[in-house]
This record gives C-alpha cells, sequence and structure tokens, in this order.
C-alpha cells in the first residue's frame, strides 16, 4: 500500500503531532508499505532530512511561523504538494491533525478520488481562544469542514470524539497513540539523578511537554512551595521566559530526549500535567509507562488514561490548589505511589505503537474496502 502522509509538523519539528507522524510512518515501512511524508519546512530544517530523522522520503512545503507562536509553521500555497501526490500515486492519503497543509492534502486527494483518513489530534478551538481570546467558533467550522470531507476521521480520546460528534463531524472512530514501553521503563530510575534533582528535598515531582499559554504551567506554583518538594519542569516553548520568572522555585531543565527523558520521567515520585485542553497527552502515557504516579486535570485525553485512585488523581482543570493537595497526598504515602506507579505501568505496558499501528491499518483496509464497496 502507498500512504500519502500529510503533517503539518514532522520531526525535527518535535511536538505530538510529528511524534505520531513518524511512529505512524515507522510502522507503514515496518509492515512493508510505503509511506510519503508531506510537511511544512521549518527554519531549522534541512531541506533533505537525515536518514534517522525519517524512514522514509520526506517532501517539504514552504511555510511561515504562526503569529505570536513562532514554533509552529504554517504551510504556503503552492504545487509541491500536488507534485507530490502525483509521483507517488497514494492508495491514501492520511492526514494528521489537519488544518491548514491537511485541508490542501484532503482537497488533492478528493480531485484524485484518492480516499482520505483524518486524525484529529489538536484542539484548534480551544487554542484559538487562548491565543485571540476568539476565534473558537469559525475554528469549529473549519475543522468541521475539513473532516467531514475525510472518508473516516479517527480522534485520539473518548473526550475528543465526543467533541467531534457534538460539533456535527461524522465518521469518527477511536484511535489511541502508543508508548514505547522498553525505553520508558521503571528500570530507568537513577538514584545518582534523583539525588541532584533533589538536592537535599524528599519528593521528586516533575512536568514534561511544551511551554505555552494553553499548558497552564504556572498551576505548579503552589506545589513548588510545599516543604520538601523539588518540581523541576522539562520542555521548552514560547513561555519559558515569563515561567522562570513566575516560578522561582521550579528547576527547569530545558527540552530532554531519548534514553535522558527516559530516566527522568522514572526518576520521578509524582508526574503533574496542568493543561486542560489534551485531545490525547502523551507525557502521561510514557510517565505512567515509566511506573510514576499521575496527577492530571479531569478534562481530554487524560479522563482514558488515569484510573482515578488506581493510576494517579484527576483534579479539577484550572486549580492549582487541587493540584498541590493532590500532590500532598502522594508524597506522604510512599506505598501509594508505588501501587499507583506499578498500577499504570500495567495499564499502558502492551499499547505499544506496533499495536495501535496495526489498529490504524484496520482503519485503512476498512476504508480501502468501504471505497471498493461504493465502486462496485
Amino acid at each position: 500500500m502507498r500512504v500519502a502522509l500529510v503533517t503539518e509538523s514532522f520531526p525535527p519539528d518535535v511536538n505530538g503531532v510529528a511524534h505520531c507522524a513518524l511512529q505512524t510512518a515507522r510502522h507503514l515501512v515496518r509492515r512493508g508499505h510505503e509511506p510519503l511524508v508531506v510537511a511544512p519546512l521549518a527554519n531549522s530544517a534541512p531541506t533533505a532530512p537525515q536518514a534517522h530523522e525519517s524512514p522514509c522520503p520526506v517532501v517539504r512545503v514552504p511555510s511561515m511561523p504562526l503569529p505570536g507562536y513562532p514554533q509552529v509553521r504554517i504551510a504556503l500555497p503552492g504545487r509541491r504538494l500536488s507534485a507530490a501526490l502525483d509521483g507517488h500515486r497514494p492508495d491514501l492519503v492520511h492526514l494528521a491533525s489537519p488544518f491548514v497543509l491537511g485541508a490542501r492534502g484532503m482537497a488533492a486527494a478528493a480531485r484524485r478520488g484518492v480516499p482520505a483518513v483524518a486524525v484529529y489530534q489538536t484542539d484548534m478551538a480551544r487554542y484559538a481562544h487562548t491565543y485571540l481570546g476568539r476565534g473558537g467558533a469559525a475554528a469549529w467550522r473549519r475543522i468541521r469542514a475539513v473532516h467531514a470531507a475525510a472518508d473516516l476521521t479517527l480522534a485520539p480520546s473518548s473526550a475528543a470524539l465526543l467533541d467531534l460528534t457534538e460539533h456535527g463531524v461524522p465518521r469518527v472512530r477511536l484511535w489511541p497513540r502508543g508508548v514505547d514501553s522498553g525505553r520508558f521503563h521503571p528500570g530507568r530510575r537513577d538514584a545518582v539523578l534523583r539525588s541532584s534533582l533533589l538536592a537535599g528535598r524528599e519528593l521528586l515531582v516533575g512536568y514534561v511537554g511544551r511551554l505555552a499559554p494553553e499548558k497552564d504551567v504556572r498551576l505548579l506554583a503552589e506545589t513548588s512551595a510545599l516543604p520538601g518538594v523539588r518540581t523541576v519542569v522539562i520542555g521548552e516553548g514560547p513561555s519559558a521566559a515569563a515561567l522562570r520568572a513566575q516560578l522561582p522555585e521550579v528547576r527547569f531543565l530545558g527540552r530532554r530526549t531519548g534514553d535522558e527523558l527516559a530516566r527522568l520521567y522514572a526518576s520521578l515520585d509524582v508526574f503533574m500535567h496542568t493543561g486542560p485542553f489534551e485531545t490525547f497527552c502523551q507525557t502521561v502515557q510514557e510517565a505512567m509507562a515509566s511506573g510514576v504516579p499521575v496527577v492530571a486535570p479531569a478534562a481530554g485525553g487524560p479522563l482514558d488514561l488515569v484510573d482515578h485512585g488506581r493510576t494517579g488523581l484527576l483534579v479539577p482543570p484550572g486549580d492549582g490548589v487541587a493540584l498541590r493537595d493532590a500532590v500532598r497526598t502522594l508524597g506522604g504515602d510512599a506505598e501509594r505511589r508505588l501501587r499507583y506507579g506499578a498500577a499504570g505501568r500495567r495499564a499502558v505496558a502492551a499499547r505499544t505503537w506496533e499495536a495501535v499501528g496495526d489498529q490504524l491499518l484496520a482503519h485503512y483496509e476498512d476504508v480501502l474496502a468501504d471505497r471498493t464497496a461504493v465502486a462496485a
């Protein structure tokens, strides 16, 4: 099967959409299929990615930075997408978080009579409200128009599926995300690393993710003031400088990847997520695979991932005091932390990228079979 994977971002533009697109491309190659990735060109990206960045050919299209959020690129109109599709002759077009480039990919697929699967990953409506104070309704109109044109839309969580169906998007199914449970593993816990981070304190609490307004990282203030608690933040983003000023008790470690990131996860006593707008929340899943109990908002993707009172604690969104109290509860009960961490590991260990990749291929096959049936 030849698949054109059109994505709004791709490594080295590392984020949730890019990571999922990379894992999808790897799985397609692993199963003997022929993917081609089409993605916006980032300022820091070479015109031809190095071999370790992609398992398949990548076509980069011109782009510009999103106003107010330069880390996100917006594809510009051009002929490169059409030329890439004509050259690859795909059997199916996979649209990862379609909004700008993905919408053009949808139209290009329709013109060629090629079925399209759209993967919903980014809550653009809530982002518009966060960054602009308006535009949520317009964003949903755009989302609905793009996804309604797809043969199938895949939602990463029950909350995202409900959002889509309530806003009139048809033909939606659930497709979660995988986790590298070999890399993210409790065995990565590092006593030396823990000691260096704790610097004499007793409980190590951490956040991993983008530092941006919609992530609400400022809510760590109350937790970081708890006696004996060291709070660490791993990640970068447009809010980094402001957060460093707002959270003087927090230790900011910058962006970490690979085995180094895995050691940091496993060395935590409690993982915290603060953002209420996650369609899935991969960092929560990675923390669970690492055997770490989770505290997260009772909203979006974490509702599917965190079993309250068994693998972690869910708190009201936007409530820094509730986050602090949940950390204090877990901090005072080492046995509960171990029990929650072990249960979390068991819950996600089998949810590998291979397993969810095969689920994706089953969705592809259903779409292709439906098209064949209609043609007959």
